[in-house]
């Protein structure tokens, strides 16, 4: 390399160096702007977790209290709550967003907590989290019976009061679990079962606070996919293949 060639590639690293710093300083200053002003001009906002950019210009993500997204402008004057959509993919980047953030990975699930349900080959695998005294949760029952050649692990979630407390006892205790469950989901109710060690539901409850699960069911797919409330038979199985991309 000539002595022209190094001065020059020289001067481009350093040029390119000193572009990188600008932005980041740039982007820091933007972020500290708008922490500053929404802070100060709303003050009963959640804590700001996250500020980062977009792929619009000038238009910042602000992630509240966990997962709730919101955007602004780089000086906090505006807070906008909805959709950002790429038109030329058409693409909704807010769900992808929300989905991403939302996401369990799978391998963190404490299945040794969970009631084991095979079917078929069970070469699938799917998560679940349900209270007994969940209406949704007894229709999304009837659609998952329909899936063939799936391992399902059975959250117990009781979050609906006391009685679901009960009946997820008795359900666990029972001599064969993920057939009391059925019973429980399709008749309402259930023998009392005797007693056992029920500190599993206590952690499935303290998992799901920890993760933000506020509704039942929820599912987790392999690929760490979140999909809260009752959906079908086709969605389930879309679900299911595309964690198996």
């Amino acid at each position: 390399m000539t002595r022209t060639r190094q001065l020059f590639a020289y001067a481009f690293a350093f040029t390119a160096a000193l572009c990188c710093v600008a932005s980041t300083a740039w982007a820091q200053g933007h972020e500290a702007n708008i922490r500053k002003n929404l802070s100060e001009r709303i003050p009963q906002l959640p804590k700001i977790e996250e500020i980062s950019r977009t792929p619009m210009a000038g238009l910042y993500e602000v992630r509240l209290n966990g997962n709730e997204i919101y955007y602004s402008d780089a000086d906090g004057n505006f807070l906008i709550q909805g959709n950002l959509i790429d038109t030329k993919s058409r693409r909704n980047l807010t769900e992808e967003r929300e989905a991403k953030l939302g996401a369990i990975d799978f391998a963190s699930l404490p299945i040794k907590d969970a009631i084991q349900i095979v079917r078929g080959n069970g070469k699938r695998k799917l998560a679940v989290f349900e209270d007994p005294n969940c209406g949704f949760c007894k229709r999304f029952e009837r659609d998952l019976a329909k899936v063939e050649n799936v391992t399902i692990y059975l959250f117990l979630y009781p979050i609906l009061g006391q009685d679901s407390s009960d009946k997820s006892r008795n359900v666990w205790c029972a001599k064969d679990p993920a057939a009391a469950w059925a019973q429980v989901m399709g008749e309402g109710r259930i023998a009392n079962a005797p007693a056992c060690d029920t500190s599993a539901i206590a952690r499935n409850v303290e998992f799901g606070r920890k993760f933000k699960i506020t509704g039942t069911p929820t599912l987790v797919a392999q690929d760490g996919a979140r999909v809260p409330g009752a959906i079908n038979t086709q969605q389930i199985e879309k679900l299911l293949a595309d964690a198996s991309k």
